[in-house]
Formats: structure tokens, C-alpha cells, sequence
């Protein structure tokens, strides 16, 4: 593999990102926000808390489908920006296997996840690793019975349709994530084993 996770990260993790008057930061082809970590995992372990036990996995899907929607249109703007060009770009050697490779350190560079894939095989499955990711803050919220990191399940699974889906904008939801570790249940870290959705 030709890429370089800590050249990416260093580079990546100095950028800038400079919001308009809404507050919002048109980066990427997609707006995306500077909000703090907590308001999104006060939002999803309230939302999750609130329903009767028997709409759990429900509203668990739609924090996850927010997530894989989100995480598809952006990781779509990610490789395609100028900053990609110039810092992944001239290290991908194996498409798409490099630039999943390249993306996750992206991911990692800018404080989502330290994350890492750790078994790829090419469009059938992805495992990453995370060593430390928002929704693991037992610190401020306690831990949980449930794996609970919504945000990086859908993003995860956002990846492989841009790598092996259909041409952007008709991967989505080519692939599914399932969490199967997790640091906040009290586990050394989070697992993440993404395959294909069934048709």
C-alpha cells in the first residue's frame, strides 16, 4: 500500500476550514458545521432514550442512515477537493483500495475517529478499527449497553458505496455497517464490519 497515514494526517489535520455568515462551512460541495461533540451525542442518546423499548433499533437506523447520507455526500466532496489532489492523490496506486485507505486517515486527521481499516476484501467486506471516536465519551455520558456510534456505522458504510457502488450520486446504500466492539460498552476499542446490503 502506497498510502502514507501519517503524511495525510499531518497534512490534513493543519487545514483551515473558514465559515460564511450562516455559520455553515461550504466545504467539499456539501455544507458541513463546527458544533461541539457533546450536542451530537446528547441529541442521539436522547433520542435513542426516549422511545419504548420496541423503537430502539428504529431510531438506532435513523441516526445511522443520517450518518451514511451524510457520510457519502461529503467523503464524495473529500475526494474530490483540492486538498485530496494535493496530498492523496499522488500516493493512490490501487483504486478504489487506496483511496478507502487515504479516507480514513482523512477521517482520523480531522478528530472523527482514530481509525484504521484492518481487513479489506474489495467489494465485499471492510473492518476498521477505532481506537477512539466522539461517541465513545463515557466521561460525560456513562456507558452504555448498547454499541452506540451511529455516526461512524454510517460513515463506514458510506465509504464502500463510494469505493464499490454505483458512479456518485447512485451508490447509496450499496453497503451496511454493523458495530461489533465498542469502547463505550468497555471495550479496548470499536469494530466495524461493513457488507454488502442485502438485495
Amino acid at each position: 500500500m502506497a498510502i502514507d497515514r501519517q503524511v495525510i494526517i499531518q497534512a490534513m489535520s493543519k487545514m483551515t476550514l473558514i465559515s460564511n455568515s450562516q455559520g455553515l462551512i461550504p466545504a467539499f460541495g456539501v455544507f458541513v458545521q463546527q458544533l461541539p461533540s457533546g450536542f451530537w451525542n446528547g441529541f442521539a442518546r436522547y433520542m435513542v432514550s426516549s422511545v419504548s423499548e420496541d423503537l430502539v433499533e428504529a431510531a438506532e437506523g435513523l441516526l445511522i442512515n443520517a450518518a451514511h447520507e451524510c457520510g457519502y455526500h461529503t467523503g464524495h466532496g473529500i475526494i474530490n477537493c483540492d486538498e485530496w489532489h494535493q496530498i492523496v492523490t499522488p500516493m493512490i496506486e490501487n483504486i478504489p483500495e487506496d483511496i478507502l485507505h487515504g479516507a480514513f486517515a482523512v477521517f482520523t486527521a480531522w478528530g472523527w475517529a482514530k481509525s484504521e481499516v484492518i481487513e479489506l476484501i474489495p467489494n465485499e467486506k471492510m473492518v476498521v478499527r477505532a481506537y477512539n471516536y466522539y461517541e465513545s465519551d463515557v466521561v460525560d455520558y456513562g456507558q452504555t449497553d448498547r454499541p452506540s456510534a451511529y455516526m461512524i456505522q454510517g460513515v463506514c458504510a458510506a465509504f464502500m458505496d463510494l469505493a464499490y457502488g454505483k458512479p456518485y450520486p447512485k451508490g447509496l446504500n450499496t453497503f451496511q455497517c454493523k458495530q461489533t466492539k465498542a469502547i463505550e460498552m468497555g471495550d479496548e476499542y470499536g469494530e466495524f464490519v461493513v457488507t454488502k446490503q442485502a438485495v
